[in-house]
């Protein structure tokens, strides 16, 4: 659970801290006092959303801190090193930081951590409520999600398997599509493939065709001047006629060394020096004598050369700066081909899929349908007893599961329809990723009035207690160590409210329950009871946030219902509903 919050530089809260334990602990104070400044700093500890302007004027940055002691939260741990952080005694610091210009900054035992992996670790601790959520929970997805929630993990597997099957209906129907309106730019693609890859096979390229030909080209079209080079330098290697060349001197250079080798080691080894390079010469000089003979003018031959380089170019300046990019784009289009012949076939195979897939998701949803309609039964009775425990003894919750049927569609054949209603059994229905059914929580509020919609039927007062009365429900299904409630008993009084506050001192006797609440009724059953205070100069300081003891608690619950502190009667009335709330609290007096 959580043990401490810490908070600086956050709205209306200077700096200041916030002891929490176990059971109910209530936040109260004067309006605008920064009692809510504390659900927006659990909402930062969760990975919510950061507002720049929550930063308090003239401060760089706010900063949130939370201590989590981690005993019993089954695999939180884990998460927390798999993140880079560390547990230490068996607690762990969540961190978030929120500069001024609108940067964010999270942290997950001391690893510096995106807020996404924030929101990740902390999600599992945490269930917040707010006024907010009333509106949400008049959404028919809300309450969707709810029933979902509710059906535990029965539900949660028939709805995966079949979102699965959801999403490959939708990419066969679209690729169906695709491909069924686009045949003609299909087809006309063909005709250019066909044509290039006719080019390509006129031709008939070697790989590395274009490279060898070059250097062929270039030794045809130097042929006199390569002979006459490879002559002029046989001739200094090694004449015919008797002048001085290269291996003459050579080896006259050898016989005077030779004469005195039995003199000198040194003379000796030069003179061997010498005898290799005459082999060298001698060897080299025959090399190029053949070369010349070799090298031979053939006008026929550089004329086809020329003339296959043409072809060969004409073929890089479309499909590719070289013959091997050529016979690459040759290859691949080749199989693209293949797969534009294959379009009928294609098409038939794509539609005989869409066909299983669509009967696949027919079952699949009526089998989640199935899961939900046995959850919304069991959900309506959970819920209808907890309004009962919350002052609406007569009332009456029904969680309507239905399907949207349509008419048949003219064309249920036709390939190129995305999203064509579903046929169930003998009926056409509407689907949607979620499955076929649309829910509906509905409230009958007295004996003999007819269910009806949230939205339409329940007041304020009365959708927060459904709103309570369903988390508590759902709380058994998906049980976090935490909940925090934001005034949702705004809209409360009288008996019911202190049915509220007696339904959230027990549901603190099975998790942490937080709540900031203007209500001294439900206020009187806290463990703990915490008031904001501001200081002189407007802010929340240490000092602001005050846990009371037994006579602060008295004159703060007086305040709440008198707006005074003095008054003797409004103290009787705080003592009297302290002690009337007393055997429900979570925690033993004492």
């Amino acid at each position: 659970m959580l043990e401490e919050i810490r908070i600086s530089s956050l709205g209306v809260i200077d700096s200041s801290t916030l002891e929490l334990g176990p059971g109910l602990t209530v936040i109260t104070g004067e309006t605008g006092a920064g009692k809510t400044m504390i659900v927006t700093a659990l909402g930062l500890l969760l990975g919510g959303r950061s507002d720049s302007g929550a930063v308090r004027t003239g401060a760089r940055s706010a900063r949130v801190e939370g201590l989590v002691r981690v005993d019993g939260l089954s695999g939180f741990a884990s998460s927390v090193e798999d993140a880079g952080g560390e547990v230490e005694d068996g607690h762990v610091v969540l961190a978030r930081n929120v500069s001024a210009e609108g940067r964010s900054r999270a942290f997950v035992g001391g690893a510096s951590v995106p807020v996404s992996t924030l929101a990740s670790v902390s999600e599992p601790l945490v269930a917040v409520h707010g006024q907010s959520d009333q509106h949400r929970l008049l959404q028919p997805r809300a309450q969707r999600d709810a029933l979902d929630r509710f059906g535990g993990d029965a539900v949660a597997g028939a709805a995966a398997a079949y979102a699965a099957c959801f999403e490959r209906l939708r990419a066969v129907e679209t690729e169906l599509v695709e491909v069924v309106t686009s045949a003609r730019e299909r087809a006309r693609e063909a005709d250019l493939l066909r044509f290039g890859l006719g080019e390509v096979e006129a031709v008939s390229p070697e790989v590395g065709e274009d490279v060898a030909l070059a250097a062929e080209e270039t030794r045809l079209g130097f042929s006199d001047t390569l002979r006459t080079a490879a002559e002029q330098a046989r001739e200094a290697l090694s004449s015919e006629d008797g002048a001085p060349d290269a291996l003459a001197t050579t080896t006259a250079a050898r016989s005077a060394l030779e004469s005195v080798r039995a003199h000198d080691p040194e003379a000796a080894g030069l003179a061997d020096r010498l005898g290799e390079i005459s082999y060298l010469l001698s060897d080299l000089a025959a090399d190029v004598a053949s070369y010349a003979t070799r090298v031979e003018v053939d006008p026929a031959r550089l004329a086809a050369v020329s003339e296959r380089r043409a072809a060969l170019t004409a073929l890089t300046r479309k499909y590719g700066e070289t013959i091997d990019e050529v016979l690459a784009w040759a290859e691949t289009s080749a199989r693209r081909l293949l797969d534009l012949d294959g379009t009928d076939e294609r098409v038939e195979q794509l539609r005989q899929e869409r066909a299983e897939l669509r009967e696949e998701l027919a079952d699949l949803g009526l089998r989640l349908s199935q899961l939900r309609g046995e959850a919304a039964t069991r959900l309506a009775e959970a819920v209808t007893g907890e309004l009962g425990m919350l002052a609406m003894p007569h009332a009456r919750v029904v969680v309507e599961v239905r399907q949207h049927a349509v008419e048949a569609p003219a064309e249920t054949g036709d390939p190129a329809r995305v999203g064509t209603p579903l046929r169930v059994g003998k009926r056409w229905l509407r689907y949607a990723p979620s499955g076929l059914d649309e829910v509906d929580l509905l409230l009958a509020a007295n004996t003999g009035s007819e269910p009806r919609p949230l939205h339409k039927g329940a007041s304020g007062g009365e959708l927060s207690r459904v709103m309570l009365a369903l988390e508590v429900a759902l709380a058994g299904t998906s049980p976090v160590p935490t909940f925090v409630f934001d005034e949702v008993d705004a809209g409360v009084g009288g008996t019911a409210a202190v049915e509220v506050g007696r339904r959230l001192a027990r549901l603190a006797r099975d998790a942490q329950v937080l709540v900031v609440t203007h209500l001294p009724q439900v206020a009187a059953y806290a463990d703990r009871h915490v008031v904001v205070s501001k200081s002189n100069d407007g802010t929340v300081t240490s000092s602001g946030l005050a846990v009371l003891d037994d006579t602060q608690r008295e004159r703060e619950l007086s305040r709440m219902m008198a707006g005074l502190t003095g008054s003797d009667t409004a103290l009787a009335h705080a003592r009297e509903l302290l002690e009337v709330a007393g055997p429900a609290r979570a925690l033993p007096v004492g």
